[in-house]
C-alpha cells in the first residue's frame, strides 16, 4: 500500500502530465496555479505525518533491543539458578559446575545472538526508513525545481511579449503623429520592461 505522500506525488505527476504544452515548446506546460498550489499544500501537510511514522519505526529499534536484553537476562538468570542448585549438591559438585558453566556459555551465546539479530533488524529498519524518506524528498525537490523553472520561464516570456507589444505601439504612434508631438508624450528611454 503506498503512503499518503506517494499518492499526492502521483496525483501531482498525473496533473503535470495532463497539462497542455505551451505553444512552440516541447518541454514547457501551462499549469493552473490554484490546482498545483492545492496539491503542494496537501503534500506539505502530509510530509510531517509520514516523517513521524518513520521516526516511530526507528524508535522501535529501542524496544527490540530492550526485549532482546530482557530475554538474554532471563536466560542468564535461569542459568545462574541452575548453576547454584547444581553446585549446592555435594555429591555431584564437579559435574554440576561443568554443566552450569556450559549452560551459562550457551545462554550467553544465545543472548548475544539475539542482541546481534535485533541490532541488525533495527538498523535495517532505520536505513530503510531513511532511504525511503530521502527518495520521497528527492522526488519532491525535483517537482518543486521544475515548477520554479517553468514559472520563471513563463514570467520571462510574458515580459518579453509585453516589451514587443510596447515597441509596436510606439512605432504605430510614431507613424500617426509628427515626431515633435510624439517626443513630448513618449516615456523616458528604456527597454519597456517594468522595474520591480
Amino acid at each position: 500500500m503506498s503512503s499518503k505522500i506517494e499518492q499526492t506525488i502521483e496525483e501531482l505527476e498525473q496533473y503535470i502530465d495532463s497539462c497542455k504544452p505551451q505553444a512552440f515548446s516541447s518541454n514547457k506546460i501551462i499549469v493552473n496555479k490554484d490546482q498545483i498550489e492545492e496539491l503542494l499544500t496537501e503534500l506539505r501537510l502530509r510530509t510531517p505525518e509520514e516523517i513521524k511514522r518513520y521516526q516511530k519505526m526507528i524508535s522501535n529499534k529501542e524496544a527490540i533491543l530492550a526485549d532482546a536484553q530482557a530475554k538474554a537476562d532471563s536466560i542468564i538468570a535461569r542459568a545462574e539458578v541452575t548453576h547454584s542448585e547444581l553446585v549446592s549438591e555435594h555429591q555431584i559438585m564437579q559435574q554440576a559446575y561443568a554443566q552450569a558453566n556450559e549452560v551459562v556459555m550457551i545462554a550467553t551465546k544465545q543472548a548475544q545472538e539475539i542482541l546481534d539479530k535485533a541490532t541488525v533488524e533495527a538498523n535495517s529498519i532505520r536505513m530503510g526508513s531513511i532511504t525511503y524518506t530521502d527518495e520521497r524528498l528527492a522526488g519532491l525537490e525535483a517537482i518543486l525545481t521544475n515548477a520554479i523553472e517553468t514559472t520563471k520561464a513563463r514570467h520571462e516570456n510574458l515580459i518579453g511579449a509585453l516589451a514587443e507589444s510596447l515597441q509596436i505601439v510606439l512605432a504605430n504612434r510614431a507613424e500617426l503623429m509628427p515626431q515633435t508631438e510624439l517626443a513630448q508624450e513618449e516615456p523616458p528611454a528604456g527597454d519597456g520592461k517594468t522595474r520591480e
